[in-house]
């Protein structure tokens, strides 16, 4: 992996990496519970805009597994800012280990809401997210937004688990909050 990124604080074993062509497999300590993860680049003229997580962590005496791809779009300095921001504001939320749902739903506003006041130092790109967070090998909790999926395999048969947030199929639903969709030229294969 590139780029490996440490934190300094309380969630400081997060490991993660700016994705070229790369790959990487590993288990927890506590649970039984195996990842692996596989990222390619696409057939873009640019370099790789993809981050990821993945790994386990001890919090709290609690394992937790961190999961999560984060699809730059024109650019990497939003995935980027996702990967060092995202998992430490869900886990220093007070309600995480009572309220994980509320969570990572307040950490992705609260995350989003920095992205947009840091617009200027991030430039003009942005990310899908989708994270997974697996507790003690018992609970998984999956959060996405934009086009990236979560897929789990369970006995061999893969389960997905999140559901792809496409821009032109909730065109609406962005345009009343302010939002706008719009298509990119660029080479299409038929």
């Amino acid at each position: 992996m590139d780029n490996l990124c440490c934190f300094n604080s309380v969630y400081s074993q997060f490991v993660g990496g700016r994705s070229s062509c790369s790959s990487g497999k590993g288990r927890g300590n506590q649970c039984p519970a195996k990842y692996g993860f596989s990222l390619v680049k696409g057939k873009a003229n640019h370099p790789m805009e993809d981050y990821h997580v993945a790994k386990f962590i001890t919090v709290h005496g609690q394992e937790l597994g961190l999961f999560a791809i984060y699809d730059g779009h024109l650019g990497d300095s939003v995935p980027a800012y996702l990967q060092k921001h995202l998992f430490p504001n869900i886990l220093k939320d007070e309600e995480f280990w009572s309220n994980p749902r509320s969570s990572i739903f307040k950490a992705y506003e609260t995350t989003d809401q920095a992205i947009l006041s840091h617009s200027p130092d991030l430039g003009r790109g942005g990310s899908t997210a989708v994270t997974a967070i697996l507790i003690n090998g018992q609970k998984l909790w999956v959060a996405n937004v934009g086009d990236s999926r979560a897929v789990l395999s369970k006995r061999g048969q893969e389960v997905q688990m999140s559901v792809d947030h496409e821009p032109n199929a909730e065109r609406g639903s962005i345009e009343d909050r302010g939002g706008f969709v719009s298509n990119m030229p660029g080479l299409v294969m038929h």
